[in-house]
């Protein structure tokens, strides 16, 4: 089908979806290095929630690596492939289920077990660090998104970053408290807190639905 676009349209929506591009390769550099630290601290303390969300900054890196990937064939094709989109936004979905699914049993398991984590200081030092970054990265995103017209793949890997934000913080307030206070359940109970909200973002990534986020 031939572009409609004028030469000027064109050229801005390339801008702009090389733009996209480089904020995923940005999110899966930062999170990998994110995601090793917090799963190598978490496990050292014994802490669910540090470990799980470790995890889901590795699944965040692997999903803006899916996203990455359907730019770039936008570049070269010139167009949009939206079966390929969609299914593409589906398994980001799976991985939101993925995540739910390790800290609820990992959770369940600590709580029955009664095993005690113990504090770590480089943990809460990295959560503060995202809880800073992520919402710069998000934003950053969600402009790209908008100013494509509303683009799908760009406002889902917003939202993916959106929710690392609301984990950063929902994670660095479990912890926080769990060392003041001593509390082992505070930790699980910060883990089923970033299940409810990996499962809720995945039935939204799953419909298409993440583009409903604020600007």
């Amino acid at each position: 089908m031939p572009d409609a676009r004028t030469p000027g349209e064109v050229a801005a929506t390339d801008r702009l979806t090389r733009r996209g591009l480089r904020l995923t390769q940005l999110t899966v550099a930062y999170n990998l290095v994110e995601g090793a630290i917090a799963i190598s601290a978490g496990l050292a303390a014994g802490l669910v929630s540090l470990v799980g969300f470790g995890l889901d900054s590795a699944i965040e890196s692997a999903s803006a690596v899916l996203v990455g990937l359907r730019l770039a064939a936008r570049l070269r094709d010139g167009q949009p492939d939206e079966a390929k989109e969609r299914w593409t936004l589906k398994a980001v979905a799976v991985t939101f289920f993925l995540l739910a699914t390790y800290v609820i049993v990992e959770g369940t398991r600590n709580l029955i077990g009664g095993e005690k984590p113990t504090t770590s200081a480089v943990g809460l030092v990295l959560l503060v660090v995202s809880a800073v970054t992520m919402p710069l990265l998000a934003w950053a995103k969600r402009r790209v998104g908008h100013a494509l017209g509303g683009d799908r793949l760009i406002l889902a890997d917003a939202a993916e970053t959106q929710l690392c934000m609301a984990l950063s913080i929902t994670t660095l307030a479990g912890l926080g408290l769990f060392a003041l206070t001593g509390a082992a359940w505070l930790d699980p109970l910060a883990g089923f807190v970033i299940a409810g909200f990996a499962i809720k973002e995945g039935l939204e990534a799953w419909e298409g639905e993440l583009v409903e986020l604020p600007d």
